[in-house]
């Protein structure tokens, strides 16, 4: 499991969010990934708490595959080690703030919550603008999502302490790549500052 806040070195652009017209995105934070998820929940419940606060939409996505042939290039690329629908592995993690019946989930057989989805049209109907990425795998879902929302015209805040992936050098490229391109970099401490100045 890697996760990280020592980000400050590829910090290149400093922008705080605008609660208004901002959603947060949990990505994927379900049974499966338990292992890098767990580690990351104190800051991502934190940040999860800190943006219903501000009364930011909390949307999470649940990434499963309905059989063994709903999977596109994903179990090729991962030897077949699919999150199946209706298994305990691809339930959300009990253990995270949120408030089913309330919460959006989009449902996702990809990297991307995008793709197919309705996500994008949910959130221009909501006025958002802006989104602040979470959850895992940093450098797989996390990232994509970041890039996807960028290309759409949505401004990107990435957390580097409420997301993880399974190695550190991971994670930090990917920290490294979204300062450089698509997103502006903040952890649960400096979200806290941000929204209660």
């Amino acid at each position: 499991m890697a996760s990280c806040s020592s980000y400050r070195k590829y910090e290149i652009r400093k922008r705080d969010p605008e609660p208004k017209r901002c959603a947060l995105l949990v990505i994927d934070m379900q049974n499966y990934f338990a292992s890098m998820a767990n580690p990351i929940l104190p800051n991502l419940n934190a940040t999860i708490d800190l943006c219903r606060h501000a009364s930011m939409p909390v949307i999470f996505t649940r990434h499963s595959h309905r059989n063994l042939d709903d999977h596109s290039m994903l179990a090729e690329w991962w030897s077949g080690d699919l999150i199946l629908d209706g298994t305990p592995d691809a339930q959300l993690m009990a253990a995270l703030h949120r408030k089913p019946g309330e919460d959006m989930v989009v449902e996702k057989n990809t990297y991307s919550a995008f793709r197919k989805s309705g996500l994008e049209e949910k959130l221009v109907e909501m006025g958002i603008k802006e989104v602040i990425v979470t959850g895992v795998m940093t450098n797989l879902c996390c990232e994509t999502n970041a890039r996807e929302a960028f290309v759409r015209g949505f401004r990107v805040f990435f957390s580097t302490d409420a997301t993880a992936t399974s190695d550190e050098e991971l994670h930090d490229a990917t920290l490294k790549n979204m300062a450089y391109g698509f997103a502006y970099l903040l952890d649960s401490h400096t979200l806290k500052q941000a929204l209660t100045h």
